[in-house]
């Protein structure tokens, strides 16, 4: 009776750890900022389990620096948050080995104002405030630089900080702050100006080409993209959530989600 109960258990331990494993073998986990991205990766979820049997868990961050954590330690299979100047900066000073998987979408970071309506009314010495990212903040300022408002030095390349502005003749007064508080900066008094990331921005109902007074072009060298480690970039789920995320259903959505904001990278 006792080896008949061994082996009863035995069988089903195995069984057991064989459906586990055939579960693990059509599921991935990706690391994504909180906002609209994630009715998007609703989309990418169906658009993955219809056509590709792959199961996608989606795992939501308010930064950019635990998606990358996460990926590196293995916490999840791929991420998809960030833009490719923010992921060269990223791997060079914390020794990432990640592989881009596909472009996504360029999300165009605008300028916003609750207090006037074109730059012409922009006084001097007004409060502006960026994203203390740093590439973000570069992007920032590279946004100004194109309005005329500023100029920075030219080998500051992608990445200039407040140190490379060469050139402010309406002396203002650039105030760095948190990435996901920047919208709330629109109710000080003292601000006039804010620069803001798609997403964060349409949080709070905001839309580049709607309200933005200027916003980034098709030019801009700022495209997001789905990244996976140098070990798992070329794995079957991989590939499929690749496959997934590139089809219509999702660019569709995509462009309902950011009313047509967004800038097609793949």
């Amino acid at each position: 009776m006792k080896k008949i109960l061994l082996t009863t258990l035995l069988a089903a331990s195995v069984a057991l750890l064989s459906g586990c494993n055939k579960d693990d073998e059509n599921q991935i986990k990706v690391a994504i900022n909180t906002g609209p991205d994630q009715a998007l990766w609703d989309t990418v979820k169906q658009v993955a389990h219809d056509k590709y049997q792959l199961d996608v868990d989606v795992v939501a961050f308010n930064d950019y620096v635990q998606p990358n954590e996460a990926l590196f330690n293995k916490d999840v299979d791929a991420n998809a948050f960030q833009s490719l100047p923010y992921l060269e900066m990223q791997s060079k000073e914390r020794g990432y080995h990640f592989a881009v998987v596909t472009n996504t979408f360029v999300f165009p970071i605008a300028g916003y104002s609750r207090k006037i309506k074109s730059l012409k009314a922009l006084p001097d010495g007004a409060t502006v405030t960026l994203s203390n990212e740093a590439t973000t903040l570069g992007r920032s300022l590279l946004l100004l630089q194109a309005q005329g408002l500023i100029k920075v030095k030219p080998e500051a390349g992608l990445l200039p900080t407040t140190l490379d502005i060469t050139d402010n003749p309406k002396k203002l007064k650039i105030v760095e702050v948190d990435t996901p508080q920047l919208a709330r900066t629109l109710d000080d008094p003292q601000v006039y100006l804010s620069i803001i990331n798609n997403n964060f921005a349409a949080l709070v109902n905001l839309s580049a080409s709607r309200d933005g007074m200027f916003m980034e072009g098709k030019a801009s060298p700022y495209v997001n993209a789905i990244v996976a480690r140098e070990d798992n970039k070329d794995s079957a789920n991989v590939q499929k959530l690749k496959q997934a995320f590139q089809s219509q259903e999702v660019l569709d959505k995509a462009n309902e989600i950011y009313k047509g904001d967004i800038i097609k990278g793949w």
